[in-house]
């Protein structure tokens, strides 16, 4: 079911912190809203990165952060619901990575899809998976054309 206010706010400042820990390349802050469970999965958009548990979503963060100088995530259009306990929530959204890398500004098109979980008041992040939309596909194609 469609997410209240408060836990669409919740999800979003959650989605916010991880921006700004990436801006600011804060380890401390981005693993603040990472479940400590062994795991938690974060799919990223290379072919290779699937990340499971804690120490890989480091090993990713630390790799995006060794091949930009600058990193951020924008949220677009964005839907929260969430279950009817109202313990667990889900996010997708549109978004843009706002990079800059070698010197060139870079905004990428992106869609992100995640789960949380509400642990003692706080939303943590326990999945997700970060895409690009498929590269000359047109619109109205299902799939992008053979190449």
């Amino acid at each position: 079911m469609k997410a209240n206010e408060q836990t669409t706010a919740a999800v979003l400042a959650v989605m916010e912190q991880m921006s700004d820990a990436y801006l600011h390349r804060d380890m401390d802050a981005l693993m603040a809203i990472v479940a400590p469970d062994p795991d938690v999965v974060m799919y990223g958009t290379g072919a290779d990165e699937r990340n499971i548990g804690r120490d890989g979503i480091k090993r990713q963060a630390e790799r995006d952060w060794s091949q930009t100088d600058e990193a951020a995530i924008v949220l677009g259009w964005h839907s929260v619901s969430v279950a009817k306990s109202g313990e667990v929530a889900w996010l997708a959204a549109d978004a843009a990575f706002a990079l800059k890398a070698g010197g060139q500004e870079i905004s990428l098109p992106a869609r992100i899809t995640a789960t949380f979980e509400n642990r003692s008041g706080s939303w943590l992040m326990v999945q997700s998976h970060f895409s690009f939309p498929a590269a000359g596909q047109e619109e109205g194609e299902s799939f992008p054309p053979e190449g």
